[in-house]
């Protein structure tokens, strides 16, 4: 039998399963799916239906990530600082000066991390990569490749931490919309084997452990890949993950450091060599105004990185995975921090750890929590705007709330924490409202019976 992958929500950032109802699109006949590395016709024409199947056409390009909709154009690059897997890997958002014919990134940077999704999804990796390319690899970011930096004060920073399973580009609907209201946000990709895939570089005179299919790559230097790590037969979950997002949070911290050492006019080397003229930073940040903000296991991420660094100023866990956090961590967090949960994903457990944090009859300002109504866990990620309402919602990628209501509820209420504590001069505390759950669409602290 052949399977099709659904994208389910365990206590994973980005995690999935099989089932068997890919022979709702393809027949189980046994015969080679492509013979000549090549989607049929026939299968093409399945796909697309399946995938736009609850729009109105599913022909149309109604699909995709949509821009941000603040005052500012958005660019987009990325920085590999060090080569090795022990440094730093992110993509940053900026506020840009706008051009026509600018270039947008494939929102897939390439066909590896297609191999990453289906080593995660623990499914073949030729079968899938065809299936994710043709679902998923013509959509692009909203947001201009490498365009000039716009200067226009200093901006406030924001790190972004993925969740299992994801990497740097799959959350660019928050990231590009804090960017266009005047963020710098670098968006961290894990080297801690939670990414599904990532890469570094090794020497040309080293020898790789795994030699993986080269691109271009630096002058003397090969790439080398890095992919989802599973658990192993009989391993308890806590120890690595509790290792992971202390490492993680470290990653936080560098990808913070570097971007200091950016503003101080530091010539930094970009390993990546991109055309960003990242001088054009210096003197751009507002160093007393830095948050930290992440998805599921980027919610965890967000906690212990506030634990370990005071210049995070506040902190926002989406629909956070507590699991991998231990307990001295709680009371070394002493930061604002925001919960914006979705009401399918959370659980009593889960709840209590957060409670931890912001207890239930807490009048506190500094600490709070909401839930969004008809969201789900990958209503935070961008696969929620990129498959239509009906197989969105098999595919547990959709909630019953609108996707774009759901983000614009999760982006606004960020913006009026992040106003509200770093003390900035806009005009975000329009929706302090929603930071207490006041709209119609949203539920004060949780939707979940809580543990006594």
């Amino acid at each position: 039998m052949t399977h099709l992958f659904i994208f389910e929500t365990t206590g994973c950032g980005l995690s999935w399963f099989t089932y068997n109802i890919f022979d709702l699109i393809v027949p189980t006949n046994g015969l080679d799916l492509f013979p000549t590395r090549n989607c049929c016709t026939d299968l093409r024409c399945k796909l697309s239906l399946f995938a736009g199947m609850g729009n109105s056409n599913s022909c149309s390009n109604n699909l995709g990530i949509p821009p941000a909709k603040g005052p500012n154009g958005v660019g987009c690059s990325d920085f590999m600082m060090d080569h090795t897997e022990k440094g730093t890997f992110f993509r940053l958002y900026y506020p840009c000066v706008a051009y026509e014919d600018a270039e947008k990134p494939d929102w897939i940077p390439s066909k590896e991390y297609f191999y990453g999704l289906a080593d995660f999804m623990n499914i073949n990796r030729g079968l899938s990569e065809h299936i994710f390319n043709y679902l998923f690899g013509s959509f692009k970011i909203p947001a201009a490749m490498n365009a000039p930096y716009k200067q226009n004060g200093k901006c406030p920073v924001v790190v972004f931490s993925h969740g299992l399973g994801a990497f740097r580009t799959l959350y660019s609907a928050i990231c590009s919309e804090l960017a266009s209201q005047g963020f710098i946000v670098a968006a961290v990709e894990h080297r801690d084997e939670s990414a599904a895939a990532t890469f570094f570089y090794h020497g040309k005179t080293e020898e790789p452990e795994e030699k993986e299919e080269a691109s271009e790559a630096p002058e003397n230097l090969v790439e080398e890949w890095m992919y989802y790590r599973s658990l192993k037969p009989g391993e308890s979950e806590f120890p690595l993950r509790n290792k992971q997002v202390k490492q993680r949070a470290d990653e936080c911290i560098k990808a913070l450091d570097i971007l200091i050492q950016i503003n101080s006019g530091k010539k930094m080397e970009n390993v990546l060599g991109t055309e960003f003229d990242w001088m054009t930073l210096a003197n751009s940040m507002d160093l007393c105004r830095i948050a930290v903000m992440g998805h599921s296991f980027g919610g965890a991420t967000v906690i212990e990185a506030l634990g370990k660094e005071v210049n995070f100023k506040c902190g926002i866990a989406l629909d956070a995975w507590m699991l991998p956090l231990d307990e001295e961590i709680y009371v070394r967090v002493k930061q604002p921090i925001f919960f914006i949960n979705s009401e399918k994903f959370q659980w009593a457990g889960n709840i209590m750890h957060m409670r931890k944090l912001v207890p239930p009859d807490s009048s506190s300002t500094q600490r709070k929590m909401v839930t969004i109504k008809g969201t789900v866990h990958q209503s935070f990620p961008d696969f929620t705007f990129l498959t239509g309402n009906w197989i969105g919602k098999i595919l547990k990628l959709k909630g019953e709330i609108d996707p774009q209501v759901a983000i614009d509820l999760c982006n606004k209420a960020s913006l009026a924490f992040l106003q509200r504590h770093l003390g900035m001069d806009k005009d975000f505390n329009q929706w302090d409202r929603l930071i207490e759950g006041k709209d119609d669409n949203l539920i004060p602290g949780t939707n979940v019976a809580e543990i006594p």
